[in-house]
């Protein structure tokens, strides 16, 4: 049996572009949320277990734009949530679900030490 050629394909291979996509432009009331959380001693992978159980359903919230948890690379038990919210009435609905509550009556027994701010994007 003869051996058949195979052409080449002639499709140009798209790259990636060197320069980031522009990100999409924010509501008019959205608010970004910081909280930075330090859990009690002997409680640390507790609290993370506690944080990552909030991502999915958070995410899954109508107002929520951005909800990213991270855990921090020099002090062992600090925690933060970068959250995007299409308004403060959007993240005061989360406050108001049942994953949110379930975490609200628990976090006392897990945290030393927790802050939270409000920001709002000028740039």
């Amino acid at each position: 049996m003869a051996k058949r050629k195979m052409k080449k394909s002639r499709t140009p291979i798209k790259r990636k572009s060197s320069r980031p996509n522009k990100p999409a432009k924010l509501p008019k009331d959205a608010v970004a949320l910081v909280v930075a959380m330090h859990a009690k001693s002997g409680q640390e992978l507790l609290l993370q277990a506690e944080l990552t159980a909030l991502v999915r359903p958070t995410r899954n919230e109508e107002g929520c734009l951005l909800y990213d948890l991270h855990r921090s690379t020099d002090v062992s038990g600090d925690f933060l949530f970068y959250e995007i919210w299409a308004s403060r009435e959007a993240h005061a609905a989360h406050k108001q679900t049942p994953h949110f509550l379930r975490w609200n009556a628990r976090k006392d027994n897990l945290l030393a030490s927790r802050e939270s701010t409000f920001w709002k994007k000028i740039a």
